[in-house]
């Protein structure tokens, strides 16, 4: 990830940011394939879940995923896991780290199965501690694409976000820094990227915290407060 600053993009301030060197997959890979470990046998629902987050970033550029049956081969390798699972990165149990993932072209994409997570915005009975498992699928495909932390709020690379929220869609910066990488869709007319109010607000983990989630880094992931 870079220093964090933010930069002039089009006469606008960009609040994204990279790892270092600027890891991309290669420009002969567009349509790359992902694959669940075999091990978590895990539901479609779960499964669409992820779709869904995929099509989030093609819908910007020019890759495309495929999910594929041979975890082994896969460019991006998805999987469930408690506490130490062998990466140097462990978990640490319910509301702490939700996820982690690595840059290109590791393709490493973890989260922890002891959170009670959220599928499709719907609450369980412990809906107080659930987490919302398309919100932490789409910030950590954009840390295998390669992008770093963005310093703006509503980005979906913003290192936080509030306990118990929905947040999924690309903000104006996640695409003008994803595009940077890869640049645009090509069967897309619209190449401006979504459109919000303008403010002044840059391995990675995801936490949740008191009201928050928020994302550390080089395996980049997602975090709970609580």
């Amino acid at each position: 990830m870079n220093s964090g600053r933010a930069s002039s993009v089009h006469g606008a301030v960009a609040h994204y940011s990279f790892f270092p060197g600027n890891p991309r997959w290669s420009s002969r890979r567009r349509n790359l394939t992902y694959a669940f470990d075999p091990k978590n046998q895990l539901s479609e629902d779960v499964k669409r879940v992820f779709t869904k987050a995929f099509d989030r970033w093609s819908e910007w550029t020019p890759l495309t995923f495929t999910v594929k049956s041979n975890y082994r081969s896969a460019d991006i390798k998805i999987g469930f896991y408690t506490r130490n699972h062998g990466d140097g990165e462990p978990f640490d149990g319910v509301l702490g780290t939700l996820a982690h993932a690595f840059s290109p072209p590791r393709g490493l994409l973890h989260l922890d199965s002891d959170e009670i997570w959220q599928i499709d915005g719907v609450l369980n009975n412990r809906g107080s501690s659930s987490v919302d498992l398309e919100s932490v699928a789409v910030h950590e495909i954009g840390h295998v694409l390669g992008l770093g932390h963005s310093s703006a709020e509503e980005a979906i690379m913003f290192p936080t976000i509030s306990r118990g929220a929905r947040k999924v869609e690309l903000a104006k910066d996640d695409v003008e820094g994803i595009q940077v990488l890869y640049g645009t869709n090509p069967d897309s007319n619209d190449t401006t990227g979504p459109s919000f109010d303008e403010k002044e607000t840059s391995c990675a983990r995801y936490y949740v915290a008191p009201a928050v989630i928020k994302i550390l880094f080089l395996a980049v992931g997602l975090s709970i407060f609580t």
